[in-house]
């Protein structure tokens, strides 16, 4: 239970940021505690049911997006991730194209 709680914390945490909201903006949006926000963000507090629903239409989203931890890696894993990769690439060429293909994506 502990474990999940960390999870659905974690993951309204990864929601709140990538909207670019604080802790206090979207506590103030749900009308609760920016300390109690804190405490469901770290897993130390047990939100209910309404509390969870609150929370996503603050965060505009559908319930079942708060409990989806399927993509729950940061950003620095996937640079250390695309980082293993890159250095795994032996061929020049292979690296050249790999290069290439991220510029295009990045722009």
């Amino acid at each position: 239970m502990n474990a999940t709680k960390k999870l659905v914390g974690a993951r309204i945490k990864n929601l709140r940021e990538s909207r670019k909201l604080t802790q206090e903006a979207l506590a103030e949006r749900m009308d609760i505690n920016t300390v109690y926000l804190s405490n469901i963000e770290r897993g130390m507090a047990n939100p209910t049911l309404d509390m969870l629903i609150r929370i996503s239409e603050a965060l505009d989203v559908e319930m079942w997006e708060v409990f989806d931890f399927g993509q729950e890696v940061s950003p620095k894993d996937l640079r250390d991730a695309l980082k293993k990769v890159a250095n795994e690439i032996s061929d020049e060429g292979k690296l050249k194209t790999a290069v290439r293909i991220l510029k295009t994506i990045a722009r």
